[in-house]
């Protein structure tokens, strides 16, 4: 029987248990195969009762550091996010409500960020809503244009 709380038992080998289930060696692959879907569908989909999206950002964040690609994690998580509270892509007009949705897609990406690259993501969204994407724009995954361009993968 399955816990009915995310953080019950050990939720970590839960989580990689229905990776495996699954047919994928982690949960980096799991999400790659998964672009743009938001996190907290994605955790529904390996357990609706027992898998949280944080649970999903900490271990991907984990893998990511292992594969030295942090910032990408940090891209994919924004696709994501973005997503998420913009479905239909970047408003053609920034209006308060409009720039709300925005704020908070940026709010929840930037909440998952973890704290060395704080500084650039606050930088990132500053320069989104200062020179907003054409209308409609919408990434499908951290290798996405502009977002390369707006946030890097680090050099060696």
């Amino acid at each position: 029987m399955s816990p009915r709380h995310p953080w019950e038992g050990n939720w970590k080998a839960r989580l990689y248990e229905r990776v495996r289930e699954r047919g994928y060696d982690s949960l980096t692959a799991l999400i790659e195969d998964r672009p743009a879907i938001p996190l907290h569908v994605v955790a529904d989909e390996l357990g609706k009762d027992d898998i949280a999206a944080v649970q999903l950002v900490s271990e991907l964040f984990a893998e990511a550091e292992q594969r030295n690609q942090v910032t990408r994690f940090v891209r994919d998580v924004l696709v994501r996010e973005l997503s998420d509270g913009l479905p239909e892509g970047w408003p053609a007009v920034l209006d308060d409500a409009n720039r709300f949705e925005v704020a908070l897609a940026l709010a929840r990406w930037m909440g998952y960020t973890p704290e060395p690259l704080q500084e650039r993501a606050r930088q990132v969204a500053a320069r989104l809503l200062a020179a907003p994407p054409s209308p409609g724009w919408r990434p499908l995954g951290p290798d996405d244009e502009l977002l390369r361009t707006l946030l890097p993968d680090e050099v060696a």
